[in-house]
C-alpha cells in the first residue's frame, strides 16, 4: 500500500493543508482562512480554537479530494508561525485568544525587564533581544494583566505545538521554535530554569523540549472524529514555518539561504554555529545541528495585497475579463515600469517593522511621488521597497561575518518572476525557486516522513522531494542603479523615525 504524508501550516491569514507522497508530489491540497483581531492599539490576537476548527475542515478537504484511504497516511507535520503565548490549562482548555508575532502590547515590559535583567546577559543565553514581539513578554503580560489566566495556565503552547496537542492530546515545544522564549539556551537547546525565574515566570509552564522530527504522540480517536484522519497515526512535534519553509526549499548547507515571500517577508541563513546578531533573530534549524540567522520584516506579499485591495479595482476588473489573477497583471505593469520606479521608494513598514530596524511605530511611506508617476509605478516601488527591506537584512548578517551563496525563494511571492527578479539584483545574488506554494507544508511533512523513518535522512529527503524550478542571475547593471534608492531608503527611515513616533 502506497504511503502519504500529510503537512500541515498555521500561517497568519489561513491554515494550508497539503497531502504528499514520498517524492514530494502534491497529491491534494486545502486552506481556511481565519480572522486577526485588532482590540486595541498595538493588540494583536487571534483564537486557536479557530485555527483548530479551520485545520480539521481543511484536512477533510484534502481527504477527500485525494482520493486516498487515511489508513495511508504514515505521518503528520505541523508547522506554525513564531511567537504565539496560547494559555491552555490541565484540560487543554484555551484560557485567552493569543498574542501573534505583530502584537507589540508588552512594549513596557520590555523596557522593564532590560533594565532589570540586562539586554546583554538576555542576547548572550539566547542569542536574541527582548522585543514585544517574542513570548516571553507575552506570557509576562497575562501574569501582569490577567493573573487569573496566567494562574490558571498549565503550559503556554507555540502554534504548532497546540495543534499537534489537539491531535494527540500531548504538550511539546519543538526545538525550532524555542527561541521565542528568552530563557532558551540557544547553544544547548534546553530551558534555563533559573533564567526563567530572572525573567519573571514559572518555569513548570513551558512544556518540554523535543526535536522536530520526534514523534509525540498519535491521532486520538476524538481528533480522528473531528478531521477525518484515522486513529493511530503518528504526529511529530514540527517547527517554525520559516524553518519548515527552509527544509521544504532544499536549504540544509551552510551559506545557503531561503528567501520567504509569504504574508510577511524574511530571510533564514543555514549555519553550523550559534552565531547571533542583535538586531535579526536565531533559532535551530528543523534539521538537527544547524541553526537559521533570520531576518523577519513586516513588507512582503502582504504589502502588494494591500495595494491590490485598496488601489487595485482596474487590475481586478482586468484580471476578471482575461480569466487570470489579478496580480498576473500587476505583475505586467510592474516590468513596463523602469528599474528604480523613476525615483519613487517605498518603505513597507506596513504595522511596524521587524528586522533590523525593531520600531513598533514605523510607518508605510511613498516618497517620490509626482503626477508623472502611475500606478504601475506604486506597483513596482512595492516590489522594490520589500526588496530592500531583504537586502537591509542580509547587509546586517554581514556586519557578523555571516555570507550568502544564495538564495532559495519560496512563499507565494516567488511565483511573480518579475518581483523574484527585483530581489535578485538588488540583492546581487542568485535566486533559485522550487515548488514555492506548497515548500512550507512539504518541510513539515518531510519531518513526519523523516520521524517515521520513511526517509533515512533529511539528506535524502531533500533529494527525493525537491527540484528546482527556475533560476534568477542578477544583472550587475541594475544591482549598480539600485544601489543609490537603496541608500535613500535607508535614509529616508533615519531621518523620519523620529516623526514616525508622533504620529
Amino acid at each position: 500500500m502506497e504511503k502519504f504524508l500529510l503537512g500541515i501550516d498555521i500561517g497568519t491569514s489561513a491554515c494550508k493543508v497539503a497531502m504528499f507522497d514520498l517524492q514530494g508530489k502534491v497529491i491534494s491540497q486545502a486552506a481556511r482562512e481565519y480572522k486577526v483581531y485588532y482590540p486595541h492599539l498595538g493588540f494583536v490576537e487571534q483564537n486557536p480554537n479557530e485555527w483548530w476548527e479551520c485545520v480539521c475542515l481543511a484536512i477533510k478537504e484534502t481527504i477527500v479530494s485525494s482520493k486516498i484511504n487515511a489508513k495511508q497516511i504514515a505521518g503528520i507535520g505541523v508547522d506554525g508561525q513564531s511567537w504565539s503565548a496560547i494559555p491552555i490549562n490541565a484540560k487543554g482548555d484555551v484560557l485567552s485568544n493569543t498574542p501573534i508575532w505583530m502584537d507589540t502590547r508588552a512594549s513596557d515590559i520590555c523596557k522593564e525587564t532590560v533594565n532589570r535583567v540586562g539586554n546583554d546577559r538576555i542576547f548572550r543565553l539566547c542569542g536574541n533581544s527582548f522585543e514585544p514581539t517574542y513570548s516571553t513578554p507575552k506570557i509576562l503580560w497575562f501574569k501582569k494583566n490577567m493573573p487569573d489566566v496566567y494562574n490558571s495556565t498549565y503550559k503556554f503552547l507555540q502554534s504548532n505545538s497546540f495543534i499537534v496537542y489537539k491531535l494527540t492530546r500531548h504538550t511539546s515545544q519543538d526545538l525550532s521554535q524555542g527561541y521565542g522564549v528568552h530563557s532558551f539556551n540557544m547553544k544547548e537547546g534546553k530551558w534555563e530554569d533559573s533564567f526563567c525565574e530572572e525573567l519573571g515566570f514559572d518555569r513548570e509552564k513551558l512544556p518540554d523540549i523535543y526535536q522536530c522530527h520526534h514523534i509525540i504522540g498519535e491521532v486520538t480517536s476524538e481528533a480522528a472524529d473531528q478531521t477525518g484522519l484515522i486513529k493511530g497515526i503518528p504526529v511529530v512535534a514540527g517547527g517554525l514555518d520559516a524553518s519548515c519553509g527552509t527544509l521544504g526549499a532544499g536549504v540544509l548547507k551552510v551559506g545557503q539561504t531561503q528567501e520567504q515571500g509569504g504574508q510577511a517577508g524574511g530571510m533564514s541563513i543555514c549555519l553550523d554555529s550559534s552565531i547571533g546578531h542583535p538586531k535579526l533573530i536565531l533559532s535551530f534549524h528543523v534539521v538537527p545541528n544547524l541553526w537559521l540567522l533570520q531576518g523577519g520584516t513586516v513588507g512582503g506579499g502582504g504589502a502588494i495585497k494591500w495595494f491590490k485591495q485598496e488601489f487595485g479595482a482596474f487590475e481586478e476588473f482586468e484580471a476578471r475579463e482575461k480569466g487570470v489573477s489579478p496580480f498576473k497583471i500587476m505583475d505586467e505593469e510592474a516590468e513596463k515600469i523602469p528599474v528604480g520606479s523613476d525615483g519613487l521608494i517605498f518603505l513597507p513598514y506596513m504595522a511596524g517593522e521587524r528586522s533590523p530596524l525593531w520600531d513598533k511605530n514605523a510607518k508605510g511611506v511613498f516618497f517620490g511621488l509626482g503626477y508623472e508617476k502611475t500606478r504601475a509605478h506604486m506597483i513596482r516601488a512595492v516590489m522594490e521597497g520589500c526588496a530592500f527591506a531583504l537586502q537591509h537584512n542580509i547587509k546586517t548578517a554581514e556586519k557578523i561575518g555571516v555570507g550568502i551563496n544564495e538564495l532559495v525563494a519560496i512563499g507565494g511571492a516567488a511565483n511573480s518572476r518579475i518581483w523574484t527578479q527585483i530581489k535578485a539584483d538588488i540583492t546581487g545574488k542568485t535566486i533559485k525557486v522550487p515548488t514555492s506554494d506548497t515548500a512550507t507544508t512539504l518541510g513539515a511533512a518531510i519531518l513526519a516522513g523523516v520521524g517515521t523513518g520513511l526517509y533515512k535522512s533529511f539528506e535524502q529527503a531533500v533529494e527525493d522531494t525537491i527540484e528546482i524550478t527556475r533560476t534568477h542571475q542578477p544583472d550587475m547593471q541594475a544591482h549598480t542603479r539600485y544601489k543609490n534608492n537603496y541608500d535613500i531608503y535607508i535614509e529616508l527611515y533615519e531621518k523620519l523615525k523620529d516623526t514616525m513616533q508622533k504620529v
